[in-house]
């Protein structure tokens, strides 16, 4: 009578054990099936997408969009044909090594043959997708998307809302972002290249990085790089994206960034007589004669228009200093005591309205 009932806990620890296997491999042969790996990780280049609700046909309107647009600049993607491959006609079959190297070698030609243009993987966040690219480059790829959605006014999706180009990815942590930014940001900041920036920042599944000592660093490297770098919270010439998903940190330099509505597809196809979209509070403040700055002013705040000037004359002088860390901390630092936001608070204010977009 005993041996049934020291049977039972066994077969129900069998099933869940066996279910756990079952789940850790499907998740190796989907892996091994798209040919690297399907989550956001570290050292990757791709296309951050946030939508409404439907990821699955965010997906299918990514990949048509991406695809149309990337055979128009790269022309139609090419796959390596099986004839090919290279053969072992030179060595006897009877050599086991020439064998070997035959084996590894078509093995290797049908892993590239799997690696497409563009990969979805899995973000770690709800409504975000990220698409991996190989051979593009994401910022060029989704400025030309823009660009031409802009002009033509032709709306061709809606799942997706915002598409912001990644060109590279590290750990979510201060040291690591710091170390990786000061080589990153180098091709546009770095003597003697130049010019006007702003800071946008969004953190998701992320409680560990603090948003202000994350703007502070990034806009000290910026002007370490190059001391003639002001900041411009009107119309930037380059906007540095932030974006924090879990411990994975996605950085990318983009232009336009205002021109195009904070790169959201469905707010650049409008044309310059149709509405904004805007929140309550923005719909009080219009119905007061007040005028609405999507693009520019901080949602939460609502600055009046004199206000705006007198931030936007202070800046230079404090983005003038951005090369010297104790300026930069003494900004701060008067921040916290009252005074008049400079440089470190200005942009900070820049990323909280973008967060309360459509992301």
């Amino acid at each position: 009578m005993a041996s049934p009932v020291q049977q039972h806990p066994q077969s129900g620890g069998g099933k869940r054990k066996g279910k756990a296997q079952y789940l850790q491999a499907k998740r190796v042969r989907r892996c091994e099936g798209g040919g690297g790996p399907r989550q956001l990780e570290p050292g990757l280049k791709g296309i951050l997408i946030t939508c409404n609700m439907n990821e699955r046909k965010c997906v299918e309107e990514a990949y048509i969009l991406l695809n149309e647009y990337g055979d128009d600049l790269y022309g139609p993607e090419k796959f390596i044909d099986k004839d090919q491959q290279p053969s072992g006609s030179e060595c006897g079959d009877d050599d086991l090594e020439a064998a070997l190297k035959k084996e590894v070698g078509d093995i290797k030609a049908s892993t590239e043959m799997r690696l497409r243009r563009f990969q979805s993987m899995e973000s770690g966040a709800n409504n975000v997708v990220f698409i991996r690219t190989l051979g593009i480059e994401p910022e060029k790829l989704v400025h030309h998307i823009l660009q031409d959605m802009y002009k033509t006014k032709k709306k061709k999706t809606r799942a997706i809302l915002r598409m912001l180009p990644i060109s590279g990815t590290c750990k979510a942590f201060l040291e690591d972002m710091k170390k990786y930014a000061e080589t990153f940001l180098e091709p546009w900041f770095k003597a003697p290249n130049k010019g006007t920036f702003q800071i946008v920042y969004k953190a998701r599944n992320n409680s560990h990085v603090n948003r202000e000592e994350v703007i502070k660093e990034l806009a000290g490297i910026v002007g370490s790089l190059n001391s003639e770098n002001k900041v411009d919270l009107t119309n930037p010439q380059y906007t540095v994206v932030v974006e924090i998903i879990k411990a994975v940190c996605c950085l990318s330099v983009v232009k336009d960034y205002v021109l195009f509505r904070k790169y959201n597809l469905q707010e650049v196809v409008k044309s310059a007589k149709d509405p904004p979209q805007l929140n309550s509070k923005q719909t009080a403040q219009a119905g007061n004669g007040k005028e609405a700055k999507l693009e520019t002013s901080d949602r939460s705040n609502q600055n009046d228009p004199a206000e705006e000037k007198n931030n936007q004359k202070v800046v230079p002088k404090s983005s003038e200093e951005l090369g010297q860390t104790k300026p930069i901390s003494e900004v701060s630092m008067a921040n916290e005591g009252g005074a008049k936001p400079e440089l470190a608070s200005q942009i900070t204010e820049a990323s909280e309205s973008s967060e309360n977009d459509l992301s």
